[in-house]
């Protein structure tokens, strides 16, 4: 015979406004092996959980049901309540009474039949519940952080000055993201290199960094705690042991290609570094444009290069890394707005996107920071046209959260480096910082003209050939506007990076309906991610300016800390088992695991479960034809015994 108790929140409304809380409570306690029921407002607090460990000293609980949220809030929190007293924490049943019965409902009679039924299935199984134990495994002390933008750059700092070793892999040749490609940032107009710069330079000289550039991660395995990571380094054709930096390949190459990171605005040299404060100081060859990879001659870096760098055989090479966590902080592109005719890009050269933007303001930018058309020529009329395919059903429906901003740093801009009229089509202004207000109002006061509409269509201007038009309506005056202007500025949605699915699929993330990666919790675990020891960080999780991307890559670094601090940690027991005089080695549950945690034995012919990878959600165990394959916690008798509660209700 079991002693069970049964627990129902009230959470606030959430659950009593479409459920009658005491009914349920009322109907517990006719249940049978139910010697306690009670209920409280927010079961989760202090009051709330001293109330059930109180009742387990004083009725002898060997079982505890909660009615309340879903587990993936507070079952955590349950299992430390009930373990406190001595019970095995995996003798508790979470019933999920709010998102499961009043959240989708409006309706309290169904409602509170629905948490009857739930109830008196929970408290079938429950009596069924068995003792689970823990594992506990060594931890490896190492972190991988994936991308060295600005979020990248700072968990990895973070990380490494308290003593652990951190791998920081980049794609690019060089670390910094799309805030080296800037000229300066919103509010404070700080100058964007002189903030990241040093901190570029940190990551170079810290002894615990080890810098892994122009490379990418190609495969993942293992489980929190023990990582297997394999990544590519991209064949550079540049030995950087050898090379001294002193650049003198990239003055004498003759090969031409075009500049990613200006933009295409400007061209590039076979080998080159992308921007002279790039970090490493290291040149790379482009295979795209090397006259040696294109037409077999050439090799005239190979020839001045005294340090015998230059090394046309140079093969991609993997190298693997063992880590405790991960830190994802891939980043974003903009949107490639050519797709949008009406605009124009691609098309009309007066037509510019934000980066390319940033690269004519940067000094160290394709025209040393002037301001000029394609034609060398200066604007005298720029228009800035907001939410270009933000906020939009037919593209993006998410705003990109900068915009808005960035757009009025643009206006501040053109009017310090041009003698230009400046408008802004807006459709409303977001300036939701601290202090973005107020850089609001000073643009304002700086002349910048603001129309309240969003730029409809760009077109050539008529009667003055080589002009643009804006079209729009002005939502305040009702008025259709069409606006001559030697310069149209588009600033368009933040996107997932191209390769977002791949990454997503390497490192088992989740991603919203946007694309962007998925947190835990949108509120309590905003940078764990449902693959535990991996987590997130800056724009990849969504679009954010740069003092709430530093912020998560420090969150993230202080998450990550809590795993790799410890030399062991515990691991779920919820997992599932493969009774072997059962298994008939079809290898359903190879295919089905997400997890990658079942695997066949050639020598046995049947399949084996690795307890640390596994997550326990049972596709396995429904998989398995034999029924060789018990999910702990979850096992068929458990299951059953719950739906048979649920029908006799």
């Amino acid at each position: 015979m079991s002693r069970i108790g049964v627990f129902v929140c009230h959470c606030g409304l959430n659950i009593a406004k479409t459920v009658r809380v005491s009914e349920l409570v009322e109907f517990a306690r006719t249940l049978p092996d139910v010697v306690v029921a009670e209920e409280y407002k927010f079961m989760c607090s202090t009051p709330g959980q001293e109330l059930i460990q109180n009742d387990i000293k004083k009725y002898k609980l060997d079982r505890v049901i909660v009615a309340a949220c879903s587990p993936l809030m507070h079952e955590k929190t349950f299992r430390k309540v009930i373990a406190a007293t001595g019970l095995n924490q995996y003798l508790l049943t979470i019933v999920n009474v709010r998102e499961q019965t009043s959240w989708v409902t409006s309706d309290i009679e169904v409602g509170t039949a629905k948490g009857k039924a739930l109830i008196n299935g929970a408290v079938y199984r429950a009596r069924l519940l068995s003792p689970l134990v823990s594992r506990v495994i060594d931890v490896n002390p190492d972190i991988v952080v994936v991308g060295g933008g600005i979020a990248g750059i700072q968990a990895a700092l973070e990380l490494a000055d308290t003593g652990k070793q951190v791998y920081l892999v980049e794609k690019s040749p060089t670390i910094g993201g799309h805030m080296a490609q800037f000229d300066k940032t919103f509010p404070t107009l700080d100058c964007s290199a002189c903030i990241l710069t040093p901190k570029m330079d940190a990551v170079l000289q810290h002894k615990n960094i080890k810098m892994m550039t122009y490379c990418e991660v190609t495969e993942v395995k293992g489980y929190v705690g023990n990582f297997d990571i394999i990544v590519k380094q991209k064949a550079r054709y540049v030995d950087h042991d050898k090379c001294n930096a002193c650049l003198a390949c990239t003055e004498k190459c003759p090969g031409k290609g075009v500049s990613e990171w200006d933009e295409g605005l400007a061209k590039k040299k076979a080998i080159s570094i992308p921007f002279p404060q790039a970090v490493p100081q290291k040149p790379v060859i482009d295979r795209d444009s090397c006259t040696f990879f294109l037409k077999g001659k050439c090799r005239l870096c190979e020839k001045v290069c005294e340090q015998k760098a230059i090394d046309f055989e140079q093969q991609d090479t993997f190298v693997n890394i063992k880590a405790g966590a991960i830190i994802v902080a891939t980043g974003y592109d903009l949107m490639d707005t050519k797709p949008l005719v009406q605009y124009g890009y691609g098309k009309l050269p007066g037509v510019y996107s934000a980066l390319e933007v940033e690269r004519l303001f940067n000094s160290a930018g394709p025209t040393g920071g002037k301001v000029t058309l394609r034609d060398g020529s200066e604007p005298k009329s720029i228009a800035i046209l907001h939410c270009i395919g933000s906020r939009d059903k037919n593209n993006h429906e998410h705003c990109s959260r900068v915009c808005c901003m960035y757009s009025l740093k643009f206006a501040h801009l053109f009017k310090e480096k041009t003698s230009a009229d400046v408008y802004q089509f807006y459709i409303d202004m977001r300036a939701a910082g601290k202090g973005y207000e107020e850089f609001y109002n000073r643009i304002i006061e700086e002349d910048v003209k603001f129309i309240r509409g969003k730029g409809a269509r760009i077109t050539e201007s008529k009667e003055e050939p080589g002009r643009l038009v804006v079209e729009a309506e002005d939502t305040i005056t009702t008025k259709f506007i069409n606006l001559p202007v030697d310069m149209v500025v588009l600033s368009p949605a933040i996107v997932p990076r191209a390769d977002a699915k791949d990454v997503q699929r390497m490192f088992n993330l989740s991603s919203d309906k946007h694309g962007f990666f998925m947190e835990r919790h949108p509120k309590l675990a905003p940078l764990s991610t449902m693959t535990e020891g991996v987590f997130i960080a800056g724009v990849c999780q969504g679009p954010k300016d740069i003092p709430d991307t530093v912020a998560q890559a420090l969150g993230a670094a202080a998450e990550v800390l809590t795993i790799v601090s410890k030399d062991k940690m515990e691991l779920e027991a919820t997992t599932a088992i493969v009774n072997p005089a059962v298994c008939c080695g079809c290898q359903n549950c190879v295919r089905v695991c997400p997890y990658g945690a079942p695997s066949f034995n050639e020598q046995k012919n049947v399949c084996e479960i690795n307890e640390a990878l596994c997550k326990g959600c049972g596709q396995c165990a429904a998989a398995c034809p034999t029924s060789a394959i018990i999910a702990r916690h979850f096992t068929n008798e458990q299951v059953l015994a719950e739906i048979e509660g649920l029908m006799e209700y």
